[in-house]
């Protein structure tokens, strides 16, 4: 990946998504945090600034490319781990409630002090496993996003008749040579490509 001024990255990453000054200074301070907390528990591989940006930041906010968040109710995000996407999303949509699923004590604790020092209202922290949140809650969640979380095969639990979330729709990042399996591709409605930090990726979206 080509090296540029980090300054430079940021800038290009503002003007992509129209980021207002309080919006990049919260992207900022979670990069420091990233850093920090990375130092004493496992959040990400990825610790060179400009790669956490491209590859963390900007690949989580993708999505807005090809969804309108506007006329959603609320969002979840399954396997939270470091806060991608949700955090990311959160950042970029304060106003919409996102529901951060995460069952590891130490990341939980980071996601909790995340949301504290970024000011994000809207942000909570579940701390169940994907099978007991399908059992025990009923929000009102219109999307699910799972980035680098569970396998496909166990995220669509959601979108079995007795779920109450099976109605909702799951956005699934994938690799470029990705391929759903017999029991995932009556699911699959959307298929999205986009390109990020040197890299080809996609977005895939289920729905019943």
């Amino acid at each position: 990946m080509p090296r540029v001024p980090l300054k430079s990255v940021w800038r290009v990453f503002a003007k992509k998504y129209n980021l207002s000054d309080y919006q990049l200074a919260q992207f900022e301070r979670y990069l420091q945090e990233l850093k920090e907390w990375n130092n004493r528990i496992d959040l990400t591989a990825i610790t060179d600034d400009q790669e956490v940006v491209e590859l963390h930041f900007d690949d989580s906010l993708q999505i807005s490319q090809f969804v309108d968040f506007s006329k959603m109710t609320a969002c979840a995000d399954i396997g939270a781990g470091g806060g991608f996407p949700g955090i990311p999303l959160n950042i970029f949509y304060p106003q919409l409630p996102f529901y951060l699923i995460e069952v590891k004590r130490k990341r939980i604790q980071f996601l909790e002090h995340v949301i504290d020092v970024l000011k994000l209202e809207n942000a909570m922290v579940f701390t169940l496993d994907w099978r007991t949140f399908l059992r025990k809650t009923e929000f009102a969640i219109d999307l699910f996003c799972a980035r680098a979380s569970l396998d496909l095969e166990e995220l669509i639990r959601m979108f079995k008749p007795a779920c109450p979330y099976n109605d909702s729709s799951l956005a699934y990042w994938a690799s470029r040579k990705w391929e759903p399996t017999e029991k995932v591709a009556p699911l699959v409605k959307e298929d999205w490509d986009y390109y990020v930090g040197g890299r080809n990726r996609r977005i895939i979206l289920l729905k019943k």
